[in-house]
Order: structure tokens, then sequence, then C-alpha cells
């Protein structure tokens, strides 16, 4: 019995999928847990396992090609099956009425709760290309025109030597590849260039969450100044402890976290009924990637120590960079930081990321005059702006929040305790 196989909703936001890359080809024998192929969502690009056996008949989408969730994407069923007829009346994936041809039922199963899986094992081999095409998935010709890379030169480890993703971001040049980079044509002096690439499924949904973030929430914003001397010195003692490291980041995540407890008002969500505040505290930490930026949720932050919030986040902003996160490590913050301090920006205002109240923009610590005890000396200053949504926090109450922060930074060792 043939099984129809949809575009899985492998996300909560998810609405298309791209097809990155197929890990298998008409023909091939299928059993329960095999990797059909990568499948790009709006958040990460994920494995999508079948839950079928059988032989793949049919497939319904090219490499590149984008779909709705529940859109055919494949059949598979027995060898040498009539699957014509069944792609013809194809029915969407929710109808619960069986496709009947010749007398015999096909169900229609979408595979929607699919999860990512460990990638098959791939055995390296030599770049095969016909008439000089090169033989690369959309996704691979996509990074290597992103990074430059001259596919010529890598060498595929996909079936047939096909390049796939993983070959171009574990690409190293070699000399005998730069200097074939060098013989490609130049452009000439003053002519006119441009290059256009596909807006993957990430970055069509951070705009269209950002927009209405912006639009429909009445924004405002309160910068405060806070003296980070003591901050310094505290961290660098935290530090020469064993075991332990602590960025001024982590700091951060903490205090903010700790100051949500006194302050739940914003730590709260605006629904079009009521408002909901919340007694937990889940901090999400802005991670930019390649597609924009994605935000890991830090649970139960409070009760964290500073050491625990750094390795949760290093932890998930390398697996952010190569889109192993899981949708569920993307919800259920109930507050945001977002930190630009490390590549220089003073100070900067954020889109609160809703259904959040309010958004922590951090800033670099800069060395400035200061006023001290009535003398003008060299301080070190870090600016923090709260982006607060005007329909759950008051400017009192996001004012009120910000000096509790101030106080937890600027004496780190009172979230010690």
């Amino acid at each position: 019995m043939a099984e129809i196989i949809t575009m899985p909703r492998l996300s909560d936001t998810m609405t298309d999928g791209v097809v990155a890359q197929w890990l298998k080809k008409v023909g091939d024998k299928i059993s329960e847990g095999d990797i059909l192929a990568e499948i790009e969502t709006d958040k990460a690009t994920m494995e999508f396992e079948s839950f079928n056996e059988g032989t793949l008949l049919f497939i319904g989408l090219k490499d590149g090609e984008s779909a709705p969730v529940d859109s055919l994407l494949a059949v598979i069923g027995e060898e040498g099956e009539d699957i014509d007829a069944i792609i013809k009346n194809f029915k969407a994936a929710n109808s619960k009425e069986p496709v009947v041809q010749n007398n015999k039922e096909v169900t229609i199963k979408p595979e929607a709760n699919a999860i990512p899986q460990m990638a098959t094992k791939k055995v390296a081999s030599e770049v095969q290309s016909t008439g000089g095409r090169i033989v690369a998935s959309p996704l691979a010709k996509k990074i290597a025109s992103e990074k430059g890379i001259n596919l010529h030169t890598v060498s595929g480890t996909g079936e047939g030597g096909r390049i796939v993703k993983s070959d171009v971001e574990n690409y190293i040049p070699s000399v005998s590849s730069a200097t074939s980079i060098s013989n490609l044509p130049a452009i000439s002096s003053g002519s006119e260039s441009f290059e256009e690439t596909p807006n993957s499924q990430m970055r069509k949904t951070i705009a269209r969450r950002l927009a209405e973030s912006k639009f429909t929430a009445p924004h405002y914003y309160l910068m405060i100044e806070i003296d980070m001397d003591n901050a310094i010195t505290s961290r660098n003692a935290i530090n020469e402890l064993p075991d332990t490291k602590v960025s001024f980041n982590d700091i951060v995540v903490k205090a903010s976290a700790m100051a949500l407890k006194k302050h739940p008002k914003v730590n709260s969500q605006w629904f079009d009924d009521r408002t909901r505040i919340n007694h937990h505290v889940n901090i999400g930490v802005a991670v930019a990637v390649e597609d924009g930026l994605v935000v890991p949720v830090i649970r139960f932050t409070d009760q964290k120590s500073m050491t625990q919030i750094g390795a949760e986040v290093k932890d998930m902003a390398v697996r952010a960079k190569s889109k192993k996160l899981t949708p569920t490590e993307m919800e259920g913050s109930t507050f945001t930081v977002s930190n630009l301090g490390m590549f220089g920006i003073s100070e900067f205002t954020s889109i609160i990321n809703q259904p959040n109240s309010a958004i922590l923009s951090v800033g670099a610590i800069i060395e400035k005059p200061v006023v001290k005890n009535g003398q003008i000396v060299v301080g070190n200053i870090m600016k923090v702006t709260l982006a607060c949504d005007h329909r759950t926090v008051d400017g009192a109450t996001g004012s009120a929040f910000l000096q509790t922060l101030k106080q937890f930074i600027e004496n780190p060792v009172t979230m010690l305790a």
C-alpha cells in the first residue's frame, strides 16, 4: 500500500519548507528510521526521518524547491506499484478520507513528527561533472557563492561524488585551488554587476515577525549607564576559581533574571484579551547566524549560576551557527537579551521578540571620563537600553527594573548568594 509523504511541520511557526538536499533517490529501498532529505525550515536545516518502509517511488520536490506544509513530498510503496493516479488524485494531508485506486486503499500520511537524527555515513569521492557542470546541491552552491569558494576545487562526499553542504563548510583551500581561482575571469573595470540569492525560510520568517512586532507593539526605549569597574574586578576574581569561566554577558543575563523576579510586570506577555505575568524566567539570548538571528532560550535562568548560564549559552550558540538547534530550544522565552558589545557597538535599540514585553540591548564597555567623589577619573561604562511594549510595561515599571538591574551588575557578588 503506497504512502504519500507530505512536507512536515518541523516547528510551530513553519509554514513552508525547502528541500535542501535529498539523501535518497527514486528506486532506493527505504527502512523505518532512514533519513530521506534535509529540510530547511524557518529556524534550522533539519534531517527528515522516514517512518515508512518500502521503495521510494516518487519525489515531488527537487533540491532547492520550496512548498507549503502538507504539500506532496514523496511516495513510498511497493516496487513497481502504479502511483500515477494516486499522485493525480492527491488530497490534502488533513483529509480523513482515503484515496481508492483499483479497489486498493491508499493512505495519506504526513510525517509531521519527524525529528532531527544523526546524519548517515558518507564516503568521500572525487567530484563528478557532466559537460563541465558541477554536481552539487543548491544549498552547497549557495554557501560556496557566499564564501567565494570555487566548487571545481571541492571534493564531494555525496552519492556519485555530489558536493553537499558539509563539503563546502569543511572545505580548506589548497595551493592548487588558489591557483585555479586566480585563473578565473575577472570582472572588467567599470562594469555593473550584482548577485541575488533566494531568501531562506529563516530570513523570511525573521522579517515577518520583526515587522509584526515593530508595527503592532508600541515600542519605547529606556537607556541607562552602568559603572563596570566593580564588575570587571569581580569577574577577574571569579574566573580565577578552578573550572570557572564567566563572561560579562553571563553577568548581564543572570542580573536580568534576578531583576525580573523583583519586577514581574517586565516578565510579561501581551495577548489581545489578557496579559500574562510569568512567574518563571526563561531568557532568550540573541545569536547572530548566517541567515539572520536566532534566540535560544535558557530556561529557569534565575535558578542557574553564571557558570551554568555561560556553558548553556556557549553550547547553544555553537549549535545555532551550524543549524543544530531544535525548535523547542528556541521557544518559550519570557525576556530577551541582545548583546553587540563584542562588536564595539556602544549603544543600540532592539525590536521586541514577541509575545515578550521587553528586550535588553547591551553595548560595549567603554573607557571614558566619569565623576567619582567630586573628581574626574577614568571609568568603565556600559550602556544598556530596554525596549518596552507600552501596553504592558509603563515607564516607571521599566525604569525601576533598570535600577535593580544596575545594582546587580555593579555588584556581582550579590548574585552569588
